[in-house]
């Protein structure tokens, strides 16, 4: 077997969360750019987002539009979680506030993936409760292509 190097690229980009992150959301994850949160908002687990999704940058619109697997890593001060999801040829990927991983096939503007393996319930709670306690959200996306296999 030839051995491969494999080399990527990552979007990495800085959040914040708040006292009303409830992460109970049982379909989505949702990280804003708007600074504050209502209890109402159960799957908003960051807030005050240096991006939005219309801020992604091309290559990784791109990369996203292609249907590649993308891998989206979690991070606060001392926990990290992850979730795998899909692109689509449909996704729009130009909300000006929203950045929303789904679970479902659902698309409008603020869908970055579908098809998920996690929603915000399904997150280490040890993260969550640092978020809760206002913590800093360190979020790190990648696209998978498995083309180049």
């Amino acid at each position: 077997m030839q051995e491969k190097e494999f080399i990527s690229r990552w979007f990495t980009f800085k959040a914040y969360g708040h006292k009303n992150v409830r992460a109970t959301h049982k379909t989505t994850i949702e990280i804003t750019k708007d600074d504050y949160l209502t209890t109402r908002g159960d799957c908003i687990i960051g807030i005050k987002s240096e991006v939005s999704l219309n801020d992604f940058p091309k290559w990784l619109k791109e990369d996203i539009k292609k249907g590649n697997m993308i891998l989206v890593v979690f991070c606060s001060k001392k926990n990290c979680d992850s979730l795998i999801g899909y692109g689509d040829s449909n996704l729009i990927l130009n909300n000006e506030t929203k950045i929303i991983f789904r679970k479902s096939n659902y698309i409008e503007p603020a869908t970055a993936l579908i098809k998920s393996n996690k929603a915000a319930a399904d997150l280490d709670r040890n993260l969550i409760e640092e978020l809760k306690n206002g913590g800093e959200l360190i979020v790190m996306i990648t696209t998978i292509n498995f083309k180049i296999w």
